[in-house]
């Protein structure tokens, strides 16, 4: 920030500026110092960094004549020949210069660490400024397969969730099998876009994941993501053979991938080919399960039909929104509001998705409520943050975990709230400490049909059809799925597990 004050204080001055201004955090330097270095040598008499760069590099400088130097940094050229004309063509930094610049800084300054030895070469630094870099640099690749990704090419990833192992060892699904009907040992968890226009403060990966606020990167294809996502996820199945209490036949099933959460991190939608990806998962038969972090409206008006779409309201007011998702746009607001606008022109399934966070988010219901009537989302699924341990941009602590009866007060109050007899608690899912909140026309005849009939919604969305609704391809929820049911929202037909240690995290 101080960076960026400087910048805009210098011009108001009347500074000119002769090479582009750069922003970075420490995990970023080196894509654009070499971008700086490059502009710099644009500027400076090329005779002169001839003759001088190999001193510049080696750090010998004390070698280097004291007037050139001098010179050169009151903007003077040693050794010109007078006969030869001004450069006329130094760089002056452009508002388009200034935003490349900017949306390079891609990670999370909580994040920065050291680049390795042997980076910063001749070459590196030299290369052209306008080529686009890639968005996983060496040290973001090593840290984020230590986390356990999945890396696929150059900005996308996979990740084996703890539900999938649970449900192949027949210990139950996650909420998304109870509420939607997935199976959860056939669910792959990916996203197109590591990147994030958001920095929350109970984001999963604590902050180690790259921000920005437009896909500025190299862009693999989404023939390649999906081909190499999908071999990557059936590769961790395969590691799974042989675990205790691995069921075979539900191993040798996981192999056919039926859903893709793109939930896993970062923001899916702001990869450009984003629709072609939808295109190609439906026609594999692969459900999509898209959430967005509601700052791009112009990509979700642009969205094809996907089976459920998730818009993140991570609260209910501008202040509570910038403390709790740390957003880089200066008009995060007006893009949040802009997101749920375009979702309720949406005709497929939409939803809400809250989490609660004790002292962050948990209050002015009333404007909960406003969101909702400005939104119209077919469901609304309010969950318990989830405890990711020490280390997270705020340090949370389990004090801000709410419990499961919190959850259910919360959702009590907010349908009472919104008023108008729209909506209901359908669904629970203890175990995850979430609930789902539907509309009332999803409730045929006094039997709920939250859960999908995926054949149908391939069968519209091969028709080119954009006008079918979400109750076209809705189906009935069991009865251990609905809210206040002995189960609880644990399939019946699963083995519970209970844990002989105090259990940490969440799903």
């Amino acid at each position: 920030k101080f960076a960026h004050q400087l910048d805009h204080n210098v011009k108001s001055l009347g500074g000119r500026t002769v090479t582009p201004s750069v922003f970075s955090s420490e995990a970023r330097l080196q894509p654009l110092f070499a971008i700086f270095t490059k502009a710099v040598l644009k500027f400076i008499d090329k005779k002169w960094v001839s003759k001088y760069e190999n001193a510049i590099i080696t750090g010998g400088l004390d070698e280097i004549d004291g007037n050139s130097i001098a010179t050169t940094m009151r903007g003077g050229r040693p050794a010109r020949d007078p006969s030869r004309p001004l450069d006329e063509n130094a760089p002056v930094e452009t508002d388009s210069d200034k935003d490349k610049a900017e949306e390079h800084d891609s990670e999370d300054d909580d994040s920065a660490q050291e680049d390795e030895p042997g980076q910063n070469d001749l070459e590196d630094m030299a290369e052209d400024p306008t080529k686009k870099q890639q968005l996983l640099y060496p040290r973001l690749r090593e840290n984020l397969s230590k986390q356990g990704y999945r890396l696929v090419g150059s900005h996308s990833a996979v990740k084996l969730c703890r539900w999938t192992k649970s449900m192949l060892r027949g210990r139950g699904g996650c909420y998304k099998h109870t509420f939607y009907n997935i199976s959860s040992f056939q669910c792959m968890e990916m996203t197109p876009s590591l990147a994030c226009a958001n920095k929350c403060v109970f984001c999963w990966r604590h902050g180690t994941n790259p921000v920005g606020r437009a896909f500025t990167w190299e862009m693999d294809s989404p023939e390649f993501l999906i081909e190499n996502a999908m071999a990557e996820h059936r590769g961790m199945i395969k590691q799974m053979k042989g675990v205790p209490g691995v069921q075979p036949d539900r191993f040798q099933e996981a192999q056919t991938i039926k859903h893709c959460a793109l939930s896993l991190v970062g923001e899916p939608i702001m990869y450009p080919e984003i629709n072609r990806y939808m295109e190609l998962l439906h026609q594999n038969k692969i459900s999509s399960f898209m959430v967005t972090n509601a700052q791009f409206p112009d990509r979700i008006a642009q969205l094809c039909p996907v089976t459920q779409l998730y818009l993140s309201i991570d609260a209910a007011t501008k202040d509570e929104l910038k403390r709790i998702d740390r957003p880089l746009f200066e008009d995060f607001w007006e893009r949040f509001l802009g997101c749920i606008d375009e979702l309720s022109l949406k005709r497929q399934r939409t939803v809400f998705r809250l989490t609660l966070v004790n002292d962050y988010n948990i209050s002015n219901l009333e404007e909960y409520a406003r969101l909702v009537h400005k939104g119209t989302p077919d469901f609304i699924e309010v969950k318990g943050v989830t405890y990711c341990g020490v280390g997270g941009p705020a340090d949370l602590t389990m004090k801000n975990v709410p419990y499961h009866e919190e959850v259910v007060r919360f959702c009590v109050d907010l349908i009472n709230c919104i008023g108008g007899d729209e909506y209901e608690i359908a669904c629970e899912h203890e175990h995850s400490c979430c609930m789902l909140v539907a509309r009332k026309n999803f409730k045929v005849n006094g039997i709920w049909h939250t859960w999908i009939d995926y054949e149908k919604f391939f069968e519209l969305s091969a028709s080119g059809r954009t006008d079918f609704t979400s109750l076209d391809y809705a189906a009935p929820t069991p009865a251990w799925a609905v809210f206040n049911s002995e189960e609880k929202g644990f399939d019946p037909r699963e083995l519970r597990h209970k844990r002989n240690k105090p259990m940490t995290s969440g799903c």
